[in-house]
């Protein structure tokens, strides 16, 4: 089993967690992150506290410094690239700086692994968002939640990507850059287009990780929006489910290198904006939830859920975590570290 590892975006939620589960197990880790987003710093801290201040080095940079980046990389055996620009609507207000962290940054990380001379293991936080609107796929309207009429599994890998928005557009361009660099220099790459993704140490706002947010709303009491009829349905996977996918994943690296991979709850762990998950927030806090109404955001899809079969096939994965227990624990966490929001 690898033991160096590089983890950029390592102060992040996904990373946290990740990098906790790393330390557990005994491995070399170095986080690399700018610490530009809310909590990365309290993210560190826990990391520290539960593992010892020297547990893992801490590289505070960004990844659009190709010099830097390749330094971290030297060495390593396997590289997990997470840091990116996280949000559709901010990527809408600067297009430019958008795609200087998600495409540039990509493929700077991407060159200082070809060129750090260890063929490192290469593992990419792609994003459902390379499908697009989906406009094509015929949806169903039911009393509570949208569906596919035709897709009883969620959407497979094989949909046709359709960037939609710069943020759509300069995370697919490092998917595709991801995939290339198997193809054309033998680079093990895998690229996970993840869903939904929820848990601890998410420091969820409006416009990213609606989960996580929309939990910390109600329980620290601010105002909640919801746009559209709230009936939209995404497949939420939490977290501990996502970090047993990367492990399978560079595990088998023989089965899945230049492979792509739908990564979510898949259509057993569907949940619903408000219509579903309103009433479930509203029982662990015991009160009704007062919400705001508003018009639909554009490109909001109504319905997306992953087709993840393909991911158990080839390496054995699948979510282990339904939705009603994760959002227990979201909750749990959310109730415990209130002082943090």
């Amino acid at each position: 089993m690898a033991n160096r590892y590089l983890v950029t975006g390592g102060a992040g939620f996904i990373g946290s967690n990740y990098v906790d589960h790393l330390l557990r197990e005994g491995r070399d880790v170095t986080i690399f992150d700018n610490l530009s987003r809310s909590g990365g710093a309290a993210n560190l801290a826990w990391l520290r506290k539960n593992h010892g201040e020297d547990s893992f080095e801490m590289i505070k940079a960004d990844i659009r410094d190709a010099e830097t980046i390749a330094s971290a990389a030297h060495g390593k055996e396997v590289i997990v690239h997470l840091a990116g620009q996280v949000a559709v609507t901010t990527s809408v207000i600067d297009p430019r700086e958008d795609f200087e962290i998600n495409a540039l940054g990509t493929f700077n990380v991407l060159e200082a692994a070809r060129l750090s001379g260890k063929d490192p293991v290469f593992l990419y936080s792609s994003t459902n968002k390379v499908y697009g609107g989906m406009e094509d796929v015929a949806v169903v309207e039911d009393e509570t939640i949208y569906r596919y009429a035709d897709l009883p599994m969620g959407a497979p890998e094989s949909i046709p990507l359709d960037f939609h928005s710069p943020y759509g557009c300069s995370k697919g361009t490092g998917d595709q850059y991801v995939r290339d660099y198997a193809r054309i220099y033998g680079l093990p790459t895998v690229a996970m287009r993840q869903s939904s993704i929820y848990g601890p140490r998410q420091f969820g706002i409006e416009d990213q990780g609606w989960l996580a947010w929309l939990t910390i709303a109600a329980v620290t009491g601010k105002q909640i929006t919801i746009y559209g009829d709230g009936k939209q349905a995404r497949d939420a996977l939490h977290v501990a489910d996502l970090v047993a996918a990367y492990e399978l994943a560079i595990k088998n690296i023989d089965k899945t290198a230049g492979e792509v991979y739908n990564i979510g709850g898949g259509p057993n762990n569907t949940l619903t904006i408000w219509s579903q998950f309103g009433p479930m927030l509203e029982d662990l806090l015991g009160k009704k939830i007062q919400v705001k109404w508003d018009d639909w955001r554009p490109g909001d899809q109504r319905v997306f859920v992953s087709d993840i079969r393909k991911a158990e096939q080839k390496f054995g994965w699948k979510p282990q975590i339904n939705t009603k227990d994760g959002v227990r624990k979201l909750y749990d966490w959310v109730v415990a570290n209130q002082g943090l929001f």
